[in-house]
C-alpha cells in the first residue's frame, strides 16, 4: 500500500478530532458507519483500522509559508505566515502557523488578479483584489511561480464552475452563448513548475516555521483575540500530552505502535488541513487516544522530531534535536510572556477601576460616596494639570527637536559641501597619479592591463543582463498568461451577462403580454358594464381605476432597466399617446404595454443583428441589398445619412437656390402665407419639438414651406405639406436637406396633380386601393360593403401625408424609409397590410358606428413593426408597380370622365337657373301688385 495524502485517504472517523474531516475534493464516501464509530473502542481496536485507497486520486493541497509584507504607518516589516487554500470558496487563508485553528485573514481570489514585478525583488509577487493588494514574498523564485500558477488555476477552476448555467435555464434564450467550455485552453504561456515540496505542500507543516528576529515581530497586532485564542488551544493540547509526570518527550506509546506511525502521521496531516477549510469541531480529549493526539502535537508542535528520533542516529545528534527543540520553544514561551505581561497590566487596570466601583457601591451614606466622587473630581484635575503640563512640555520638546534638525540639515549641507570638495580632489589626485604611472611604467603592459579589466568589467555587465533578460522573460511569460485567463474569465462573464439579460428581456416582454391581456380583458368588461350586476359593474369600475394608476415605469425603478419605454422617442415623438376620453385611456395603457413587449423581444434577436449590418454598409450604392436593408428599417444613426444620399439621388440642388427663395418670401409675401401660419400650431401635436409655439424648429418649418411655396408656384401649400415637412426636419435636422426632401416626395415620388386644388391623382388612388382591397381581402371588403362602410374615409389622410399621425413613430419612420427608396408603391403596401393586421379584429365588429370609431384609432394600436413589414413585403407579393401604373390610368380616366359629366351637369343647371330667374321676378312683381 502507497503511503502520502497524494495517494490514500483516511476512514478514522470515529476519532474525534481533525482526523474526523475527510478530503472535500475527493469524490468517494470516506466516513465509517455508525456501528465501525462504536467497535473503535481502543487503542488496540484502533491499529486494526486499515486506511482504505481512494477510487480517484485526490488533489494536492495547496498551503505553505509565505512572507506577508505588513504596513503600519511608515513602518513595513515582513512576518511569515502559514497559507492555506479554500477550494469550497475559493479564498486563501493565512495563521500565524500551521498550528493555529483561526485564521487572521482571508484573501478572496474569485475577483483576484495576480502580479509578479522582477524590480520589486526575488520571490516577490502581489495580489490584487477590489480592496487591497497583498505583498507576498516566497523563499524561491521557483516557489512564487508555483504558487502564482497553482493561484491561477484554481481561481480559472472556481469561476468557471461557477459560471454554469443549471440546466433548463436558456429555454427563454433564443440562442445560448457561444464558446462557452470548461476546459482551459491548451496554450500555455508558462511551463508547468516542479511541486517545491520544501516550501509547499503538507510536509512544509512538519518543517520549522521561518524565525524573526524578535519575539512579537511575528505577532499580528491587528488580531489580538486570534491570537489568544490560537495560544489558549496550542497550551491546552500541550498540557494534554504532557500527562501528569510533565515529560514531553515520552515516546512509550509511540513504541506500541511503530507499523502504523508513518500512516498516522500523513492522515493526521490530511485531516488538520481538511479541518481549516470545514467548520472546526469541539476537540474531545479521550484517554484511549492519546497516543494519536502526541503523534500529531509532535508532528505539529516539534517539526521534525519523529523522524529524526526514529532514524538511527547517534545520541549526540539526538541531543541536537532536542536542544534545537528546547530553543525553539524558548522563543516560543518568551513571546507568550510578553503577551500575558500585556494582559496583566490591563487586568490589574480593570480590577482597580473594580475596587473602586465597589467603594462607591458598599458606602454606608451619600456623604461617602460624596466624597468618593469629589476625590475622583481632584483626581481628574489633577490629571488634566499634569496633561497640560506634559503638553507644554510636549510643545518645547517640539520647537526643541525642529530647532535642532534644522541645525543638522545645515550641518549635513556643510558636511555635503565638504564631501564634495574632498572628492573634487581626490579625484584630481587620481587622476595625476594615474598620469605618473602611465609616464613611469611600459606602455604595453599598461594597455594589457586595462584591456584586461575593461573585459572583466564587460562580462560582468552581460552576465547581469543575462539575469535580467530572463526574470523578465519568466514575468512576460506569466504575465501573458495572467491576461490571457483574465480575458477569458471576462469573455465568460460576459456571454452570462449577456444571457441572463435576454433571458429577463424574455421574461418582462411575456409579462407586459400578460398584464396587456389583462386590461384587454378589463376593456372588454368594460364595454359591457351596462349589461352587468351593480356589484359585478362596481368590481370591474375599481379594477380598471388601479390599473390607470400603475405606471409602466415602477417597474423599471424596482428592477433592472433593459429597455425603458420612456416618454418621448429619439425624434421627439411621444410613445404613449393622450386619449381625452375615459374609455380610451386604458387602450393608451394597453399600448404602452404593447410597445415595451415588442421592445424587450427585438432588441436583442433583431435590432442588433440589424445594426451590425448596417455598421459594415460602407459607401452607398442601390442594390438588392440595400433594398432589403431599408426594407427592415434604418438603424437611427445611419438614418440622416441614409435620406440625405436618397434625395440627392433624384434632386439637383442649385447653389443658394435655397436662400434666394427664402429672400424673396421675406421681401414678397405668398398668398398661402396665411393658410401655413394657421397650420403651423396643428403641426405633429404629438411631439415636443411642435408641442409649443416657441419650438425652435417652428421658425425653421415656416421658411421651408414658404420657400416651397415659391419654388412649386402651380401647387403653393397644400394642407398636408406642414406634416411631411415637419417629419423631414426632425430626421434631417437641417432646414435647406428638409426643402430638397419635400420636394423629392412632391415632384418625384407622388404622381402630378396630387396636392393639386382638386386633389385628383389623390382621388384616383383611392379608387385604385379599394381595387387592391377587394383582391388582397375579399373577406374584409365584402364585410365593410355589407355595413356600407367607406374606407376612403379613413385611407385619404393616409396616402396624402404617407401615414404621419396615424402610425407611431417607430413604424412610421420604417414606412418612410422604404417610401423614399422606392415610391408610393410603398403607401399601397402598408395601407393593405394595416387592415391585413387587424382583419380579424374587423371582421368582429357588426355595427356600422363602432366599426368606423374602430378605424379611426386601430393604426395607433399597431406596435408589431417587424409583423407589418412582413405582411407588407412578404404577404402581399407579387405587387408589380405596372399595374399600379395600368389601374391609376384607368381610373383617371374615369374621373376625369365624371368630372366632364358633372361640369356640363353644373353648367345645365346654372343654364336653367339663369333663365328661371326673370320668370321668377316676374310672378314677385305681379304677386305684390295684386296685394297692393
Amino acid at each position: 500500500m502507497k503511503k502520502g495524502p497524494e495517494s490514500v485517504t483516511c476512514s478514522l472517523d470515529g476519532i474525534p478530532d481533525k482526523l474526523a474531516e475527510s478530503n472535500p475534493d475527493s469524490n468517494t464516501s470516506n466516513g465509517a458507519s455508525a456501528k465501525e464509530k462504536d467497535m473503535l473502542s481502543s487503542p488496540e481496536e484502533l491499529e486494526t483500522v486499515q486506511l482504505k485507497p481512494s477510487r480517484e486520486k485526490p488533489r494536492k493541497t495547496l498551503c505553505g509559508y509565505l512572507n506577508k509584507l505588513g504596513i503600519k504607518g511608515p513602518i513595513k516589516t515582513w512576518k511569515s505566515r502559514w497559507f492555506f487554500y479554500d477550494e469550497n470558496k475559493c479564498h486563501l487563508l493565512y495563521y500565524r502557523t500551521a498550528q493555529d485553528v483561526n485564521p487572521l485573514g482571508t484573501i478572496d481570489l474569485s475577483s483576484a488578479s495576480l502580479d509578479c514585478k522582477s524590480e520589486n525583488g526575488e520571490g516577490i509577487f502581489e495580489i490584487r483584489t477590489r480592496n487591497r493588494i497583498f505583498t507576498l514574498k516566497a523563499i524561491s523564485k521557483q516557489a512564487m511561480m508555483y504558487w502564482l500558477q497553482q493561484l491561477q488555476m484554481r481561481r480559472w477552476e472556481f469561476c468557471n464552475a461557477q459560471s454554469r448555467f443549471p440546466v433548463g435555464s436558456s429555454q427563454l434564450v433564443n440562442e445560448p452563448p457561444l464558446g462557452r467550455t470548461n476546459v482551459v485552453d491548451s496554450e500555455d504561456f508558462l511551463p508547468p513548475v516542479k511541486t517545491p515540496t520544501e516550501a509547499v505542500g503538507l510536509k512544509a507543516a512538519s518543517l520549522p516555521a521561518p524565525q524573526t528576529s524578535t519575539a512579537l515581530q511575528n505577532i499580528s497586532l491587528k488580531h489580538p483575540w486570534t491570537e489568544i485564542q490560537n495560544t489558549v488551544y496550542n497550551i491546552c493540547g500541550s498540557k494534554q500530552l504532557w500527562g501528569n509526570n510533565g515529560n514531553v518527550f515520552s515516546f512509550d506509546e509511540f513504541q506500541e505502535h511503530p507499523g502504523n506511525l508513518d500512516e498516522e502521521q500523513e492522515a493526521e496531516m490530511e485531516a488538520g488541513c481538511a479541518v481549516k477549510q470545514g467548520t472546526l469541531e469541539d476537540v474531545r480529549i479521550e484517554p484511549k487516544l492519546n497516543w494519536a493526539r502526541k503523534a500529531k502535537w509532535m508532528n505539529s508542535g516539534f517539526p521534525g522530531l519523529a523522524e529524526e528520533l526514529h532514524q538511527e542516529r547517534s545520541p549526540m545528534d539526538k541531543v541536537g534535536v532536542l536542544q534545537q527543540q528546547i530553543l525553539t520553544l524558548t522563543e516560543e514561551v518568551k513571546s507568550q510572556k510578553e503577551l500575558v505581561k500585556l494582559l496583566h497590566k490591563a487586568l490589574e487596570a480593570a480590577q482597580q477601576e473594580k475596587r473602586v466601583s465597589n467603594m462607591y457601591l458598599t458606602a454606608a451614606e451619600d456623604k461617602d460616596r460624596l466624597e468618593l466622587v469629589r476625590h475622583k473630581v481632584r483626581q481628574i484635575a489633577d490629571l488634566t494639570s499634569r496633561l497640560e503640563v506634559l503638553e507644554k512640555e510636549k510643545k518645547e520638546l517640539e520647537q526643541t527637536v525642529t530647532l535642532r534638525e534644522s541645525h543638522i540639515q545645515e550641518l549635513k549641507e556643510h558636511v555635503q559641501l565638504l564631501m564634495e570638495k574632498n572628492h573634487a580632489k581626490q579625484q584630481v589626485i587620481m587622476a595625476l597619479t594615474e598620469q605618473m604611472a602611465r609616464e613611469l611604467s611600459d606602455p604595453l603592459q599598461e594597455t594589457n592591463t586595462i584591456t584586461v579589466e575593461t573585459l572583466y568589467k564587460q562580462q560582468e555587465e552581460i552576465q547581469h543582463l543575462k539575469d535580467d533578460i530572463d526574470a523578465y522573460k519568466t514575468q512576460n511569460q506569466f504575465l501573458n498568461s495572467e491576461i490571457h485567463q483574465v480575458t477569458r474569465l471576462w469573455t465568460s462573464v460576459a456571454e452570462n451577462e449577456k444571457a441572463l439579460l435576454m433571458k429577463c428581456a424574455c421574461l418582462q416582454a411575456q409579462n407586459c403580454k400578460m398584464e396587456s391581456k389583462y386590461l384587454m380583458v378589463l376593456r372588454k368588461l368594460q364595454e359591457a358594464v351596462p349589461l352587468l350586476p351593480s356589484s359585478h359593474a362596481e368590481l370591474v369600475r375599481n379594477l380598471i381605476q388601479e390599473a390607470l394608476q400603475w405606471d409602466v415605469k415602477e417597474g423599471e425603478e424596482e428592477g433592472l432597466n433593459l429597455n425603458p419605454v420612456s416618454e418621448y422617442d429619439e425624434y421627439g415623438f411621444m410613445t404613449v399617446p393622450e386619449y381625452e376620453v375615459e374609455d380610451w385611456k386604458l387602450l393608451a395603457k394597453i399600448q404602452a404595454l404593447e410597445i415595451k413587449s415588442n421592445n424587450l423581444r427585438s432588441q436583442e434577436v433583431v435590432e442588433k443583428p440589424l445594426r451590425d449590418r448596417w455598421n459594415n454598409v460602407g459607401e452607398l450604392s442601390p442594390s438588392a441589398e440595400l433594398k432589403s436593408l431599408i426594407r427592415s428599417g434604418i438603424p437611427v444613426e445611419h438614418r440622416q445619412r441614409v435620406w440625405r444620399w436618397i434625395v440627392s439621388r433624384h434632386c439637383s440642388h442649385p447653389p443658394d437656390h435655397y436662400q434666394r427663395l427664402l429672400r424673396q418670401s421675406e421681401s414678397t409675401e405668398h398668398p398661402a402665407c396665411r393658410q401655413i401660419e394657421l397650420d403651423l400650431p396643428r403641426t405633429l401635436t404629438n411631439n415636443k419639438h411642435f408641442s409649443s409655439p416657441t419650438s425652435p424648429l417652428i421658425p425653421k418649418l415656416r421658411r421651408v414651406l414658404l420657400a416651397f411655396s415659391w419654388h412649386n408656384p402651380a401647387i403653393g401649400y397644400c394642407q398636408g405639406l406642414n406634416r411631411l415637412a415637419a417629419v423631414a426636419l426632425l430626421v434631417l435636422e437641417d432646414e435647406e436637406s428638409a426643402f430638397w426632401c419635400l420636394v423629392h416626395i412632391v415632384e418625384n415620388l407622388m404622381p402630378a396633380d396630387y396636392y393639386s386644388n382638386t386633389l385628383i391623382t389623390s382621388q384616383v388612388d383611392q379608387r385604385v386601393f379599394k381595387d387592391f382591397l377587394s383582391e388582397k381581402l375579399p373577406r374584409l371588403m365584402a364585410h365593410f360593403e355589407q355595413y356600407r362602410i367607406d374606407v376612403s374615409l379613413i385611407t385619404f389622410n393616409w396616402f396624402l401625408v404617407a401615414f404621419v399621425d396615424s402610425l407611431v413613430s417607430d413604424i412610421l419612420l420604417r414606412v418612410w424609409d422604404a417610401f423614399l427608396y422606392e415610391g408610393t408603391k410603398v403607401i399601397f403596401r402598408y395601407a393593405l397590410a394595416i387592415f391585413k393586421y387587424n382583419e380579424e379584429e374587423i371582421l368582429r365588429i357588426h355595427d356600422n358606428v363602432e366599426i368606423y370609431q374602430y378605424l379611426r384609432f386601430f393604426t395607433r394600436m399597431i406596435v408589431d413593426g417587424r409583423k407589418l413589414m412582413n405582411i407588407a413585403f412578404n404577404d402581399l407579393n407579387p405587387f408589380p408597380m405596372k399595374l399600379l401604373r395600368n389601374r391609376r390610368t384607368v381610373h383617371r380616366e374615369e374621373m376625369e370622365t365624371e368630372l366632364c359629366e358633372l361640369e356640363q351637369i353644373k353648367a345645365a343647371y346654372v343654364k336653367e337657373r339663369a333663365e328661371q330667374r326673370p320668370q321668377d321676378l316676374k310672378e314677385v312683381v305681379s304677386e305684390e301688385e295684386e296685394e297692393i
